[in-house]
């Protein structure tokens, strides 16, 4: 899955964040002279995969429609450390307002592409497909899901609505795997069913259940090689759980055809960027 981002939704975070952070009004804006004008470059001082673009441009445009940015590096791109992603010019005062928020998209954004990036080039020549989840920051799901793309990754669903998955606690209330493949078969016809087991017994339950997608949760090397070795192909294998980027090729390498990894999207490491400032 690759995921489109709405203009509104971009719109909606960006005017929310400017809300959040100017207020009533820039107070220590109000020492730059209105109309004085200014350039400014904005540089990664680290080695990451730019993301946020669009979010960046849309603070500037809702400050000052005005300010021109000309963007030497694109979303998905990599950056080396100290080099300049773009330039901007104009109002000064607006550039200093929006500096903060503009830069809070780019590094967190940024910071998730950078993440799965690690990822998909630690499992390279596996054939493995590295999947984000539902772990994201509140009301940034999508942001945080289009960032796992520029950084290579796939997207698992997208929310509760798009996809079933029956974890373990929807087993437990149901009675047993198969009871609650065949409510949801039932009550939701038509949607994509992946179960999440917890042992090479549960596993065998869910392939007899005939569903596309059986998640691993937390097992070990050994219980994942056997997890290949018993599905034959049935349905898509999928690893999850505590998985890091020093045993992710080890689990890509059992054969599971996903390995999912909450930590991209909430273990967040921002990347470190800056905006410099020169008159015109």
């Amino acid at each position: 899955m690759s995921i489109h981002i709405p203009k509104s939704y971009i719109d909606q975070q960006v005017t929310y964040a400017l809300e959040e952070d100017i207020g009533d009004g820039d107070l220590t804006a109000l020492l730059i002279d209105e109309d004085k004008l200014t350039m400014a470059e904005v540089v990664c001082r680290e080695p990451a995969i730019l993301c946020g673009q669009k979010w960046f441009n849309q603070v500037f445009k809702e400050l000052s429609p005005e300010i021109e940015i000309r963007w030497q590096k694109y979303d998905g791109d990599e950056i080396e450390a100290n080099q300049v992603i773009c330039d901007l010019s104009g109002s000064a005062r607006e550039i200093l307002s929006g500096e903060r928020t503009a830069l809070n998209f780019l590094q967190t954004l940024s910071g998730t592409a950078t993440s799965a990036h690690q990822f998909v080039k630690a499992v390279e020549g596996t054939g493995c497909v590295i999947l984000d989840t539902r772990k994201t920051l509140p009301g940034f799901r999508l942001s945080q899901k289009y960032a796992v793309n520029c950084g290579g990754g796939s997207n698992h669903r997208l929310g509760l609505y798009d996809m079933i998955l029956i974890k373990e606690n929807h087993i437990i209330t149901s009675g047993s795997i198969q009871k609650a493949v065949e409510r949801v078969k039932q009550q939701v016809p038509g949607f994509d069913i992946e179960v999440e087991v917890e042992n090479l017994d549960e596993l065998k339950q869910a392939i007899d259940c005939n569903v596309g997608r059986i998640l691993l949760d937390n097992m070990n090397v050994d219980s994942l090689r056997q997890a290949v070795e018993i599905n034959t192909g049935e349905a898509k294998l999928e690893a999850s759980g505590n998985i890091t980027l020093d045993n992710v090729k080890e689990i890509a390498e059992t054969g599971v055809d996903y390995v999912s990894i909450g930590g991209m999207t909430k273990h967040i490491k921002a990347i470190d960027f800056s905006i410099r400032f020169s008159d015109l």
